[in-house]
């Protein structure tokens, strides 16, 4: 009797760029999911799920792409640690944005295979460490000048402003309530004696409370 082998789970990705080969009657898809599911066969493994990114760009980011993202969330979920796809222009045609997708997946521990047999996620060919390294090394390059260009957006903001992010102040959010409180210090009274006059005009918290000591200061400062 022959022994049955164990199958290893698997998923299929797909992607189609151009809109007008997405659609039941066209071949792109059709095409890609008969070679990966025969492949599957031939090798041992068993296809456990599909994820496709149809109209999507070869050159668009892996993490921007829907079916790709929904990918990463199903194999992190279930530990299904195989991506098998037609070819490596179908994972990505831009030579960067395939490496930096690999990259993701390698540090998820996942193995990415062709239809051919090649593995993508190799790291044993000394020319694909290489563009690793250097796709790494743009990645953490746009991650610095992401960071360095929202710092200088703040620091351009707090100049003309004095403040950036954060809770709006009293005299942002509450200008009439700062403005009563004031004058009621002008006019004498304690700061434990403002809150009740605030209260007794209308002037609560957000919640219907007095407002506490520690924020008539905070307001009188304004």
């Amino acid at each position: 009797m022959a022994r049955k082998r164990n199958l290893i789970p698997a998923v299929g990705y797909m992607r189609t760029s151009s809109a007008s080969n997405v659609g039941a009657d066209k071949d792109s898809e059709k095409r890609q999911r008969v070679a990966i599911e025969r492949f599957a066969r031939a090798s041992g493994f068993a296809l456990v799920d599909w994820f496709y990114d149809p109209a999507v760009s070869g050159a668009d980011p892996i993490e921007s792409r829907p079916g790709f993202s929904a990918l990463l969330d199903r194999i992190e979920d279930n530990g299904v640690k195989t991506v098998i796809v037609e070819d490596a222009s179908r994972f990505a045609r831009d030579l960067i944005t395939q490496e930096l997708g690999i990259l993701a997946l390698i540090g998820r521990g996942m193995t990415v295979i062709t239809t051919s047999g090649d593995v993508l996620t190799d790291s044993s060919d000394p020319s694909r460490t290489m563009m690793r390294q250097i796709a790494g090394s743009f990645a953490q390059y746009e991650k610095a000048r992401l960071v360095a260009k929202l710092k200088a957006a703040r620091d351009r903001i707090r100049e003309q402003t004095g403040k950036c992010g954060g809770r709006k102040s009293y005299a942002e959010s509450k200008p009439e309530t700062v403005e009563l409180a004031k004058q009621l210090r002008r006019d004498g009274h304690t700061f434990r004696e403002i809150p009740g006059e605030l209260a007794a005009q209308g002037h609560l918290t957000s919640r219907g409370k007095p407002y506490a000591v520690s924020a008539i200061q905070s307001m009188l400062e304004a």
